[in-house]
């Protein structure tokens, strides 16, 4: 695989004086800060964002009923004592993933990388022998930012990241440049199809999570968890655009920090069924959050959009 960095950098946003005028000092001062704390040891920020965490999700009556009905709907089997512990973990996960977010940004690989731990090694090996661009399939978890910088400083693999850009003129500037130099490689539009297909095709990876329910016309109703969810279909197409390989990889705590698993390589993809391949991209799915329960984004309305019919979950 190559990681020569392409013409795609392209729409990267630059830096101009107008960034530094008052209105944006709010945000300047908050960005400072969150810097100075992660200087502080590693285990203070991470209890304190668990507490952080659950305190917030005693309060937070809507968003807390919203996760309570995502876990009764993926896992009627859990009794109800289980999944409201799993509830109290979960907003816990989501406090501890803004201190997380921060080291990811901030912290040195010195104070990371001993803490950084890869698993399936061997289908990553597997993914690079292929030669072909690789669409590195994951989903939305509390340590989304910490294990993408697993993927390029430990397990040395540079990537595009899918970029939006944000309302707050310096959070867009300053957030490109942080996921630039994490990733190795620039940020992409991600409504840029010619773009992907361009960096997958010259044998980049790209990092793609579809895992949430957007209004995108690329989308079907496949099982998730055993529920008809609105899902994206375009892994499908933008895989055999790219003459792509879909390498899923999945984040998650240890006990002493971070560990990234590599599952296999998703084989016979993609297939002729726009609903079977997205159903499969599901079941991979599925994989990784059984691994790491509480740090999966349950707070998103995952179900919102239902099938004709059928009645609103939330």
């Amino acid at each position: 695989m190559s990681a020569t960095p392409t013409s795609t950098s392209a729409s990267a946003p630059s830096f101009s004086w107008r960034l530094l005028l008052p209105r944006w000092w709010p945000t300047w001062l908050a960005v400072g800060l969150i810097r100075v704390i992660t200087w502080l040891p590693i285990t203070w920020q991470l209890s304190f964002g668990e507490w952080l965490g659950r305190s917030l999700g005693r309060v937070a009556g809507k968003r807390r009923e919203v996760v309570r009905t995502n876990l009764r709907l993926c896992f009627p089997e859990l009794p109800d004592a289980e999944r409201e512990r799993l509830v109290d973990q979960h907003f816990a996960a989501l406090g501890r993933g803004l201190f997380e977010t921060a080291l990811a940004w901030f912290a040195s690989d010195a104070r990371l990388l001993p803490r950084f731990e890869i698993e399936g090694q061997e289908h990553l090996e597997a993914a690079r022998a292929s030669g072909a661009g690789l669409l590195l399939l994951t989903g939305h978890f509390s340590t989304l930012e910490i294990g993408a910088r697993i993927v390029c400083s430990q397990a040395g693999l540079p990537f595009h990241a899918m970029y939006r850009p944000y309302d707050n003129r310096v959070m867009d500037y300053l957030m490109y440049g942080w996921r630039a130099r994490r990733s190795g490689l620039p940020a992409l539009p991600r409504d840029d199809l010619r773009r992907l297909v361009k960096a997958l095709r010259e044998g980049h990876a790209i990092w793609y999570a579809p895992d949430q329910t957007l209004g995108v016309p690329q989308s079907v109703f496949a099982p998730f968890f055993g529920v008809p969810t609105w899902s994206v279909s375009a892994t499908s197409r933008l895989a055999n655009m790219g003459r792509a390989r879909v390498l899923p990889y999945m984040p998650r705590r240890t006990a002493h920090g971070w560990c990234v698993r590599f599952l296999p390589m998703i084989e016979d993809f993609p297939g002729t069924d726009e609903l079977v391949d997205t159903t499969r991209v599901n079941q991979t799915l599925e994989q990784g959050i059984r691994l790491a329960m509480p740090e999966y984004f349950w707070i998103h309305r995952r179900f919102k959009r239902r099938p004709p019919g059928a009645a609103s979950v939330y």
